[in-house]
């Protein structure tokens, strides 16, 4: 098993009672009791989001040479639990749509599996992670079952939003938050921190650390800090994964099968380090995908100043959200979701520190600039292009002297016509609830929502495609991909509830293929 987040955790804990499981990833294991630190680190303005998990100098070097500037290392986290250590933890379902774009809105491509066969592993995924949630959602896919705990109650902000949204007839509900309202799985409640993003101290939130804690306790082996250098080969299989320790040691990890799940970067950019005579243009990439069609949600937010208080950065994700418009997408319009912020603006410490006022004046201050901004977000899928890819770049290299990712990411007209129509529903809120608009993201100057998804895509087709449907490589007999970079299409739904999904699925499928 090759990255420890998510899809690694979820594989590595179910297979581990019955098989012999080796776990490598890249960066270290973090001492649960250094979040309070990281939660200091996240309040500072003195440090950026990379520096909370350790993130940047060599090691994590990377290029962007697309039309857009891609900040990678501030969606990464190298290390056990991956980026679900910093991710908000939001957890939706894709749409039944989402999974035959071509087929019902006439663009983009169909995925190989529809969601009725996916339904039954994502009702195990929020299972598994603990998910909070309500049956609410009128737009929403069909469920099978209740979620695993009630969902939080809406925010005082979303009780402003609603008056806004019933006067304009758009519906609010509530969001599935894979963080628990209640005591589960031997974690607590959530404690209110409000710093979900970019570290929750409490462990209520979920991260990849439950599921490979749970590996180690059936017996699996887990090695941090073993950047995976290549994977050596013959021409159909994979024979081992070479990997570098802290001492500057390499070592040669045998099995008879690799999972690699690091994510919808690091995935391609170890197939293509990979390279051989008989595989020279980089492992699993017959088809020439490896890399290709690198997708990202884009983002459209707009919010100001309220003349009343909005009590924001009390709840460090967001509660409520609208999927209302989310199935009239077409040719022309992306599917989008909106969502109404609980954390806009600057929080009582960030305010804090931006000055050097003490007391009475501190206070004065304080109570005039904190607690009216109000804020709204949305994500727009962006349609896979092979002009947006992950590459290497031969002029670069990391702290082993290999070629860093090169992020090419190019983004379509359909996503940016979204983008207006998201704003243009944002500001129609916003002024009903009479915000002084002060700040809009989209579509000049929208940024990635740092999900990677796309550059080894799931198909039936070897020549148009990486992986089978059951996440298998085309090219290689024991060789499997579990991660976002299997999705063929986006949607607009955050990716973690459909990686987890995907690799409960696929979990199953691999352990019959160790059954002789």
């Amino acid at each position: 098993m090759i990255g420890a987040g998510p899809a690694g955790g979820l594989i590595a804990d179910r297979l581990a009672e019955t098989h012999e499981v080796v776990v490598l990833d890249a960066g270290p294991r973090f001492d649960s009791a250094s979040r309070l630190t990281r939660q200091e680190r996240a309040l500072r303005p003195a440090f950026g989001q990379p520096d909370v998990w350790d993130m940047g100098g060599q090691r994590d070097a990377h290029s962007a040479s697309g039309e857009r500037e891609y900040p990678l290392n501030h969606a990464r986290v190298k290390g056990i639990g991956g980026s679900t250590l910093h991710w908000q933890g939001m957890v939706m379902r894709l749409h039944e749509a989402d999974f035959n774009s071509a087929s019902q809105r006439g663009v983009g491509v169909d995925w190989p599996i529809d969601y009725e066969e996916l339904r039954p592993h994502y009702a195990a995924a929020e299972r598994e992670l603990g998910v909070a949630g309500a049956a609410d959602n009128p737009y929403g896919p069909s469920r099978e079952e209740p979620y695993p705990m009630t969902a939080f109650e809406p925010s005082y902000s979303d009780s402003l939003f609603a008056e806004a949204c019933e006067e304009l007839e758009i519906d609010m509900h509530s969001v599935p938050n894979a963080r628990n309202s209640e005591a589960y799985d031997d974690r607590a409640a959530c404690a209110g921190y409000g710093t979900c993003q970019p570290v929750c101290p409490s462990g209520a939130k979920y991260d990849a650390t439950v599921h490979i804690d749970r590996a180690e306790s059936r017996g699996a082996t887990v090695i941090s800090s073993a950047p995976v250098q290549r994977l050596e080969h013959t021409d159909s299989r994979v024979t081992a994964a070479r990997y570098v320790t802290p001492d500057g040691t390499t070592h040669r990890q045998k099995a008879e099968t690799f999972v690699v799940a690091c994510g919808g970067v690091e995935t391609p950019r170890l197939l293509l380090l990979s390279a051989s005579d008989s595989h020279p243009d980089g492992l699993a990439n017959s088809s020439g995908l490896v890399g290709k069609f690198f997708m990202d949600h884009l983002f459209a937010g707009m919010g100001g100043e309220l003349d009343e208080p909005t009590r924001q950065n009390h709840v460090g994700f967001y509660t409520s959200g609208s999927d209302q418009f989310y199935d009239e997408a077409d040719t022309n319009i992306a599917p989008f979701k909106l969502e109404f912020f609980n954390y806009d603006g600057p929080s009582p410490v960030e305010s804090a520190l931006r000055g050097d006022d003490w007391g009475d004046a501190l206070l004065e201050r304080l109570q005039g600039e904190y607690g009216t901004a109000i804020g709204m977000g949305a994500l727009v899928e962006q349609l896979p292009r092979k002009d947006s890819y992950i590459g290497l770049d031969p002029d670069r290299t990391d702290d082993h002297g290999n070629p860093v990712p090169d992020v090419h990411w190019s983004v379509d007209d359909r996503a940016l016509r979204t983008l207006e129509r998201a704003n243009e529903i944002q500001r129609q809120i916003l002024e009903e609830l009479g915000v002084e608009i002060t700040w809009q993201v989209g579509p000049d100057n929208t940024g990635p929502a740092y999900h990677h998804m796309g550059t080894t895509r799931m198909g039936t087709d070897p020549t148009a495609s990486v992986v089978d449907p059951q996440l298998s490589t085309h090219d290689l007999q024991n060789c499997w991909v579990v991660s976002s970079s299997v999705f063929p299409a986006a949607g607009a739904m955050n990716p973690t509830l459909t990686i987890a999904a995907l690799a409960l699925r696929a979990a199953n499928a691999i352990e019959r293929s160790l059954w002789p």
